[in-house]
């Protein structure tokens, strides 16, 4: 027995099968001051967080990696390449460990509570940030190479969590209504803009480096505290006991985005199979996932590749045509706001537009064209004013405006595709199949986001 289709609103409809018939006898609680979207919304914005919080401090890991550049010969050179090419190193350590999180999540996902692994991710990634905050007023320069290979650790551990964190979070936003999926989406994007902003503030209120780095690491502590807070909310809230509840009943299933069509209803199998769910306790069956999928996957890959190759480790480096001038424009600002502040508001707009346009849809030829036409982004960020370049001297986008528009191109695209492919994969498998389905689609992201990131160090060095 089925509840009546008019029995939600559009944006009510819940994201998974209800297979209890007592839940249909209990009336629905409206979300009192929309206590559950703000908290999903805030909980967004701790998914990627940590990530942002690391790449945007440029200013900070050049002023702390500058001594041992300084130093002469081969030591002073190698010094020199852990500044020039930091954004790559830290994008490998984020990303590699993170796939193997990832696997290791799709194994635990039906064994381990999703609380246990939420509130545990939260902890460390806490933990981590409290560390490097006390490091910012630490005299690091006689010990610079040591602070980079600690600074790395720090990041593989933060990532680590914070890919077992948004994978879990995902999978608890599958138990309500989508509106609830899309505050998550767009608080993934604002936290990146975030941290932009908090970035640009602090380099404008603090004199200097380390008391601008301190008070954008404490912001970074302070939010992870409110994101533990709102989370431990949230199963209080009536609203969200309603459909928590579920958890018990069922499965957990992943999100599906709303307006599907016949077609691809048709391709949700029908109803729940309940071979799956007297398993739901084991592995999630791998082969059926990947068959539906793997479009999909190649989709979300190729995005990702590409938006990490350029962002952050080629379109931070690139510099102001006018940079000896001496303005502040010119040599404070322009990286981060022309690369940092408006990519991740670009990439925030491009989720948003996904609550309104769908387009092209899962089986369309138009979504993978549009996908492998990003690779043009490549050869026009390179022959931007990236600096410094030793193989390739020729630039050709000499002014300003060029990659203020690619870069907000780049985030509209990534964020557009990247949301409109993610959301796609767990709606064309069956129900009972759906929150493994978001698993793999977030592990051929962070798969995506690898590679690139092995091939970013590799295109910086040919620069």
């Amino acid at each position: 027995m089925h509840p009546a289709a008019s029995s939600f609103r559009p944006d009510e409809e819940p994201l998974i099968e209800e297979l209890l018939v007592n839940r249909y006898s209990r009336q629905k609680p409206s979300d009192r001051l929309h206590g559950a979207y703000v908290i999903f919304f805030l909980l967004g914005i701790g998914t990627l967080l940590p990530w942002n919080f690391f790449i945007t401090a440029k200013h900070y890991w050049m002023y702390k990696l500058q001594n041992c550049s300084d130093q002469a010969g081969p030591a002073g050179q190698a010094a020199s390449d852990l500044r020039d090419f930091f954004e790559s190193y830290i994008s490998i350590a984020s990303t590699v460990p993170s796939v193997l999180c990832l696997i290791g999540n799709f194994l635990l996902v039906n064994k381990v509570p999703a609380s246990v692994r939420i509130l545990s991710s939260l902890f460390v990634m806490l933990a981590v940030f409290l560390v490097i905050t006390v490091l910012v007023k630490v005299d690091t320069s006689a010990w610079t190479t040591r602070f980079f290979a600690l600074t790395i650790g720090c990041v593989i551990i933060v990532s680590s969590a914070s890919t077992i964190f948004t994978s879990s979070i995902f999978g608890l936003s599958s138990l309500f209504p989508m509106k609830n999926l899309q505050a998550l989406i767009s608080g993934q994007a604002m936290g990146g803009t975030i941290s932009a902003i908090a970035s640009v503030i602090d380099l404008a209120a603090a004199a200097d480096v380390t008391d601008s780095a301190l008070a954008y690491f404490l912001t970074a502590d302070i939010f992870l505290v409110v994101c533990v807070m709102v989370y431990l909310l949230l199963p209080r809230l009536e609203y969200s006991r309603y459909y928590m509840s579920s958890q018990k009943e069922s499965p957990s299933l992943a999100p599906v985005p709303p307006d599907s069509s016949a077609e691809d209803e048709a391709d949700l199998g029908g109803t729940t199979n309940t071979s799956f769910l007297t398993k739901s306790s084991g592995i999630p069956p791998i082969r059926p996932i990947l068959q539906k999928t793997a479009l999909l996957g190649f989709c979300l890959f190729y995005v990702f590749f590409i938006s990490i190759i350029i962002f952050p480790s080629l379109s931070s480096n690139i510099e102001s045509v006018s940079k000896s001038s001496g303005s502040l424009w010119s040599t404070k600002y322009f990286a981060p706001l022309t690369s940092f502040l408006l990519y991740n508001f670009a990439d925030w707009c491009g989720r948003q537009i996904t609550a309104w346009i769908q387009v092209p849809g899962p089986r369309s030829k138009l979504l993978p064209a549009l996908v492998l036409l990003r690779t043009i982004f490549l050869p026009l960020f390179i022959l931007s004013n990236y600096q410094p370049r030793a193989h390739i001297p020729t630039v050709v986008f000499n002014q300003d405006i060029y990659p203020v528009v690619f870069t907000v191109l780049l985030g509209l695209s990534n964020g557009y595709l990247g949301t409109l492919v993610i959301v796609y994969g767990p709606k064309i498998v069956p129900k009972e199949l759906a929150e493994a389905a978001g698993v793999l689609m977030t592990f051929y992201l962070m798969l995506g986001l690898a590679v690139g990131s092995a091939c970013s160090v590799l295109i910086v060095h040919l620069m």
